[in-house]
Parts: C-alpha cells; sequence; structure tokens
C-alpha cells in the first residue's frame, strides 16, 4: 500500500515541480510580457515575477530600453544632382508592447527599413550645401517623419543624427575650390574696405595739415628723427613739396627776366 502511494505521489510531485519552474517567470525592470492566452492577446505582465501556465499561455518578452540602430550608408542623390553617401544613427525604445508586438512582425527590422527609405527620401530634397550646413534640421525633419510612421507600431523615435555624409574626390576638389575663392573674394573686400578707411583718415589728416602749417613742419622734423635712428647706408631725405613749387615758380621767372634785360640792351 504505502509503495503504491509512493509510485503515484512521485510522478504527480515532478511533474508539479515542473510545471512551477515553467510557470514562474521573471521579468527585470526594463522588461514587459506579453501574454497570449489560447492565442489571443490576454495582457501586458511585469516587471517582477510572473505566472504564465503552459500549453494555455504564452508571453513574449519586450525590451523597453532605448535601441541604437546603426543605419547603413545609403547611396543619396542631392537636388542639385550630386551622389553622396549618408549613414546615420536612430535611437528609439518600445513604448507599447502590445502594438510592438501584434501590430508588426518584427519591429526592429520595420523601424530599421524605414529609417533607410526615409533618409533617402528627405535628403534627396535638399542640395548639397544643406546637407553639410543644416544636419540639425535635417535630424528634426526625419525625427519628425520616422515618430509619425511608426507610432503605429508602439515605437517612439527620441533622436536622429546624420553620421557621415562622403563624397567622391572630384566633389571633394571642387568643394575645396569652391572654399579657396569664396576667402579670396572676403580677402579683397577686406582690402578694399581697408583702402577706403585710409583714405578717409588721409583725407582728413591732409585737411588739417593744410590749416595748420606748424603741424607740416613738425611732421618733417618727426620724419628726419626717424631716418637718422636706422642703422643704413642710404638715407633717403624727404624734400618738401613746397619747396620744389617755389623752385618751380624761380624758374619760371628767370626767362622772363632774361629776356625782358635783351631787350632793354636791344633799345639803347
Amino acid at each position: 500500500m504505502y509503495t503504491d502511494t509512493i509510485s503515484i505521489v512521485t510522478p504527480i510531485l515532478i511533474f508539479s515541480i515542473f510545471f512551477l519552474a515553467s510557470a514562474l517567470k521573471v521579468l527585470k525592470e526594463y522588461e514587459r510580457g506579453v501574454v497570449f492566452m489560447l492565442g489571443r492577446f490576454w495582457r501586458v505582465k511585469g516587471p517582477g515575477l510572473v505566472i504564465v501556465i503552459p500549453a494555455i499561455q504564452t508571453m513574449v518578452r519586450v525590451d523597453l530600453r532605448t535601441i541604437v540602430m546603426d543605419v547603413p550608408a545609403q547611396d543619396v542623390i542631392s537636388r542639385d544632382n550630386v551622389s553622396v553617401k549618408v549613414n546615420a544613427v536612430l535611437y528609439f525604445r518600445v513604448v507599447d508592447p502590445q502594438k510592438a508586438i501584434i501590430q508588426v512582425e518584427d519591429y526592429n527590422m520595420a523601424t530599421s527599413q524605414l529609417a533607410q527609405t526615409t533618409l533617402r527620401s528627405v535628403l534627396g530634397q535638399h542640395e548639397l550645401d544643406e546637407m553639410l550646413a543644416s544636419r540639425d534640421k535635417l535630424n528634426t525633419d526625419i525625427q519628425l517623419i520616422l515618430d509619425e510612421q511608426t507610432e503605429a507600431w508602439g515605437i517612439k523615435v527620441s533622436n536622429v543624427e546624420l553620421k557621415h555624409v562622403d563624397l567622391n574626390e572630384t566633389m571633394v576638389r571642387a568643394i575645396a575650390r569652391q572654399a579657396e575663392a569664396e576667402r579670396e573674394r572676403r580677402a579683397k573686400i577686406i582690402h578694399a574696405e581697408g583702402e577706403l578707411q585710409a583714405s578717409h583718415h588721409l583725407l582728413e589728416a591732409s585737411q588739417i595739415l593744410a590749416g595748420q602749417p606748424q603741424a607740416l613742419q613738425l611732421r618733417y622734423l618727426q620724419t628726419l628723427t626717424e631716418i637718422a635712428g636706422e642703422k643704413s647706408a642710404t638715407i633717403v631725405f624727404p624734400l618738401p613739396i613746397e619747396l620744389l613749387t617755389i623752385l618751380q615758380k624761380m624758374a619760371e621767372k628767370q626767362p622772363d627776366n632774361q629776356t625782358g634785360k635783351t631787350g632793354e640792351t636791344g633799345k639803347q
């Protein structure tokens, strides 16, 4: 009798242990379990200890942490017909485990494919200069489009960042020439503005010196002092322009005086 009881209880006990072991599930803080009963959605459980009845209920684990996904490099033709390779990084997480499991077969693959097509579509509407200079705006546009599309899957796209915009060697050289020409243009404009400002200051200085002859003499003496202080075998001596004017006037008057004297001698 006792032996028969043991032989009956032992299989039941073993079955109970295996049943409890398979029924008890532990979900971590960042995990949720989507439970199906006889193939139909029942509820979302977790975190902590949950019970899933074997053969009647099944559970799919869903990670709620932010997923960092690398979007492969895509061949993009910009609006100004420039071919570039662009890759990006995508940040998203599951906010509704029920939709993430029921509405889409593989939400990771679906989000990746949608990110690739959206990246090509959005960047193809912009020129190359905008891709290089307005990355923040492009990131925001792509993020908003992806977030709107994945909302039905229970996915929240928090951020999209363009990583690299790769150009071929021909375009790199063309951009380098363009940048060099732009810098030369700025240098010429700055030089012209400097010449204009200098001309204004020189005009003001000449007006001041013309009104004060003593100031011109002092400037002349200062120039002589600067020349004397330089250790050079050649000395350039500045000659006042006024002195040249006086000498020229004297030279013009001298032939007139000689002509007058000759005429007086002939009369005599």
